[in-house]
């Protein structure tokens, strides 16, 4: 049995991906002299839904993403949650743009480079959409220098392999950006946890939060398992953010607040076809992306992705959903049904009532054979061969089923962050776009959980992220020029790595 000793910090921060690396520097640039410690359950940083092989590594603009303009019924199109969204990612951009400038990230080409973002419909239901999409959003700011393109010329040779083979009678579009890029938040994440490290931050790999409750005081009191030694350390913080992941459900959970109440956590498991034909992978440059299935929730939109990974080109197809009650990839089959407990069993339920097509939805992904999957990767590359691909199994992703009034629940898409009353705790919860928008989620904790403390750093948060405070869809000069430095700082303006 291991040994305990006890200590404190002001803060705490679980996990040790790109939510706790973006929160620990701003954090550290707005309270130099505070404590912060850093707990990471696995041996290194960034290894869960940071890693790019267990994301799709988007950076997520808007720009290519169709799902987040949804068709009214009037047959317009929302194109609110796109602005938003690119809002959010240009605050990232600016983030990544001074770590670059402080020296913190030597080589920007080590964690983000440019890659072509591409929306993508064939069929005329898709293309027609895809036309009212783009003429809803070119009048944007950000979206101006999107190009819409019908010409099967010019689509071949923007991205070869969909056009290759492709039945001639069969209508197909694009919307093309230059302003995309193909980020490793892996590598970002420890990029900044290490510098965080050199500046006296405590970060503690291989260390797992196994309880987090109240201390006397009004403090977190949690236990820290070292999984090498078996000792258990007990920590007390007076801020604690819990960004594990799946993981975070049950620490949250734990911590007995009343905003967790209720709330239930469904784990998705998530595969991609990678492809191991380099002759093909040097073919395509660009991230492709469709509609979703009938049906099907808006994190299954099918993509084409030219990845970029410590310095090699890849390539992926997917998502396709699976299912194991893990909440991590490296987690417990215990996980889902330590879930299951007084406070979510009625909202489980009541999702699981009303959510039946996404049942029948995962029920068909699991099903499905190579071949099946080879089937829908020819909707994007009609001449594409199952010898050139492999199967990978990616990171879990674990919805959120929140209680609704009436005893009934919905299943939530997207990211929620969960904050406690007095602000002493906060975690996220849920999946995409999630790690492209780190940098907008965390200033949101900054300006929730420390209120009295917000309006003066907002000064040195602005030194850090330019916009804070600015609706850049609203002022073309200032998002120009925001963007223009973002991406002349942090070589985006340079061609994409080639293979």
């Amino acid at each position: 049995m291991g040994t305990s000793t006890s200590s404190h910090v002001d803060i705490a921060l679980i996990g040790g991906g790109i939510m706790s690396a973006t929160l620990g520097m701003l954090l550290q640039s707005v309270r130099p002299d505070a404590t912060i410690a850093v707990f990471e359950r696995l041996e290194s940083l960034g290894q869960e839904s940071s890693d790019p092989w267990n994301n799709a590594g988007t950076g997520h603009a808007a720009l290519c993403e169709v799902h987040y303009t949804p068709e009214r019924a009037d047959g317009t199109i929302d194109i609110q949650r796109a602005l938003l969204v690119n809002e959010q990612f240009q605050r990232s951009l600016q983030f990544y743009a001074w770590l670059v400038e402080q020296g913190i990230a030597t080589l920007p080409g080590d964690f983000i480079n440019p890659v072509p973002h591409v929306g993508f419909g064939h069929g005329q239901v898709d293309v027609d959409f895809l036309r009212r999409r783009h003429a809803a959003l070119v009048v944007e700011p950000p979206f101006a220098g999107t190009v819409f393109s019908d010409d099967p010329d010019q689509i071949a040779e923007w991205l070869p392999l969909l056009m290759r083979d492709r039945d001639s009678d069969d209508p197909i579009a694009v919307t093309y950006s230059e302003a995309g890029t193909d980020v490793n938040f892996g590598a970002l994440a420890r990029i900044v946890v290490n510098a965080l490290a050199k500046r006296g931050v405590d970060v503690r790999t291989g260390c797992e939060v196994q309880k987090l409750a109240r201390s006397d005081g009004d403090r977190w009191a949690l236990s820290v398992k070292d999984r090498a030694s078996g000792e258990t350390r007990q920590v007390t913080a007076d801020f604690v953010f819990v960004g594990a992941g799946g993981a975070a459900v049950h620490l949250l959970h734990q911590s007995g607040i009343p905003e967790i109440r209720g709330v239930g956590g469904f784990p998705v498991s998530g595969q991609f076809l990678r492809c191991t034909n380099e002759n093909l992978i040097a073919q395509h440059n660009a991230k492709v992306y469709g509609r979703p299935a009938t049906g099907a929730p808006p994190m299954t939109a099918p993509h084409l992705d030219t990845r970029l990974i410590d310095g090699r080109r890849g390539l992926m197809f997917g998502p396709f959903a699976g299912f194991s009650p893990k909440f991590l990839k490296r987690g417990s089959k215990t996980d889902l049904f330590h879930s299951i407990h007084r406070d979510t069993v009625g909202t489980m339920l009541a999702v699981a009532k009303d959510e039946m097509p996404l049942t029948s939805y995962l029920v068909r992904q699991i099903l499905q054979s190579k071949s099946d999957r080879i089937d829908h990767l020819r909707d994007f590359m009609p001449s594409a061969s199952g010898s050139d691909w492999e199967l990978i199994q990616a990171g879990q992703r674990v919805q959120v089923m929140r209680p609704t009034s009436r005893k009934r629940g919905i299943l939530q898409y997207g990211t929620e962050l969960i904050t406690s009353g007095d602000g002493s705790i906060a975690g996220l919860l849920g999946a995409s776009p999630g790690a492209s928008t780190a940098t907008a989620i965390m200033l949101d904790v900054l300006e929730r959980c420390f209120p009295a403390d917000y309006p003066r750093w907002q000064p040195r948060l602005r030194d850090i992220v330019p916009s804070l405070g600015a609706t850049l869809a609203s002022d073309p000069l200032l998002f120009q020029k925001l963007q223009d430095r973002s991406h002349r700082v942090l070589g985006l303006a340079e061609p994409a790595l080639n293979a």
